[in-house]
C-alpha cells in the first residue's frame, strides 16, 4: 500500500482510523476501495447494532439516525465508484467513463 492509497483512505475514513489495520486490510482485499467499504460497513453496522436513540428525561438525548444516513450515503458513493480511489483500474482511452453511450436508432421498414 503504497502513500497516495493512504491518504485516500484516511481521507475516506478519517484521520484516527488505524493506518495499520488499513494495510492488513488491503493486503487482504487487494485493493483500497474495498477497504474503505469494508469499513464503513462495519461502523454502519455498529451503529445499527446499538439502539438508535438513547434519551434520559430531562439530563440528555442522543439520536443517531443523522449519522446511520450519512454512512449509507458514504457507502452509496463508494459502491458506485466515487470519489475514484488512487488504485481504481484506469477507464481505456477509447471508453467514455461517464456511463453513457451512444445507441442509433434505425426505422424498421413497414409491413
Amino acid at each position: 500500500m503504497d502513500a497516495a492509497v493512504t491518504a485516500w483512505l484516511l481521507s475516506q475514513l478519517g484521520r484516527d482510523t488505524d493506518p495499520v489495520d488499513l494495510a492488513a486490510r488491503y493486503t487482504r482485499l487487494g485493493t483500497a476501495r474495498a477497504v474503505a467499504i469494508e469499513v464503513v460497513r462495519g461502523r454502519l453496522a455498529d451503529l445499527l447494532a446499538s439502539p438508535g436513540s438513547v434519551s434520559v428525561s430531562g439530563v440528555v438525548s442522543v439520536n443517531f439516525s443523522a449519522n446511520i444516513a450519512a454512512y449509507e450515503r458514504q457507502l452509496l458513493e463508494l459502491l458506485s465508484g466515487e470519489p475514484p480511489a488512487p488504485d481504481d483500474p484506469a477507464v481505456p482511452d477509447d471508453e467514455d467513463s461517464s456511463g453513457f453511450g451512444l445507441i442509433r436508432l434505425v426505422e424498421r421498414p413497414r409491413r
